[in-house]
């Protein structure tokens, strides 16, 4: 689907705010070059841990253009798959963690089967002031790590999954100043819409799904997303 498409079909759902996300330094150029033709998308740029191996060459200059990233990321680590070695992983991370110190930016972070190493780099590094855990896939353990760390936590489609009950006790666990809904289009689409290609004009599934299991009004958790995100990304 095309940008404009993707967009007007989101707000055409009430979803009227969207971010979309830099993976690579290629990736986040793109990012920003969609995001510069929308009143209501923004930029993040960064490298993600399955592309750690080729390093962050070009990152840091992507900050200084006239209309920035507002996040460092996605970043982190993922010893699910392993495609960059642990240790680069690691390395590049941190050094994100230091860009968004020195920048006074949101810091977007993936973590996946690396909770223990996340942490421990998190506290090396010191957590930036604005950090949120993207598509936040632990339990109500990793989340009070997290949150006492100070951090977001951001919750997609999973929530819906049959598998993920641990992740909707998280869900139930967050505090309201601290949760955020999102898509991580166009993987992970949200029950009924397994199997296909997800969009943002689903996080609204995943808005409701999250009220569900809180047992809040949709209308309360739509509210306090949108401003957690204002916040949090400085929008």
């Amino acid at each position: 689907m095309a940008p404009a498409d993707a967009v007007a079909e989101a707000v055409g759902s009430s979803v009227n705010r969207l971010l979309t996300v830099g993976c690579t330094v290629a990736d986040s150029i793109e990012a920003m070059e969609i995001a510069s033709g929308f009143d209501n998308v923004w930029a993040t740029a960064g490298v993600h841990p399955h592309d750690a191996k080729d390093g962050t060459d070009g990152l840091r200059q992507l900050f200084d253009a006239e209309v920035a990233p507002v996040a460092v990321g996605e970043c982190g680590l993922d010893y699910h798959y392993s495609h960059s070695e642990h240790d680069v992983q690691a390395e590049v991370f941190a050094t994100q963690i230091r860009m968004a110190h020195e920048l006074d930016l949101a810091l977007v972070i993936h973590s996946r089967s690396a909770w223990d190493d996340t942490f421990a780099i998190l506290d090396s590094e010191g957590v930036p002031e604005r950090t949120v855990f993207h598509c936040f896939t632990g339990g109500p353990g990793e989340a009070r790590k997290a949150l006492d760390r100070g951090c977001y936590l951001s919750f997609s489609g999973i929530v819906t999954f049959p598998s993920a009950p641990e992740l909707r006790e998280a869900a139930v666990f967050c505090p309201s100043d601290r949760l955020l809904v999102e898509t991580d289009s166009p993987y992970l689409a949200p029950v009924p819409h397994r199997g296909k290609s997800n969009k943002p004009a689903w996080v609204s599934v995943v808005g409701e799904a999250v009220a569900e299991v809180r047992n809040e009004p949709v209308e309360e958790v739509a509210e306090l997303t949108w401003v957690n995100g204002e916040r949090l990304y400085r929008l």
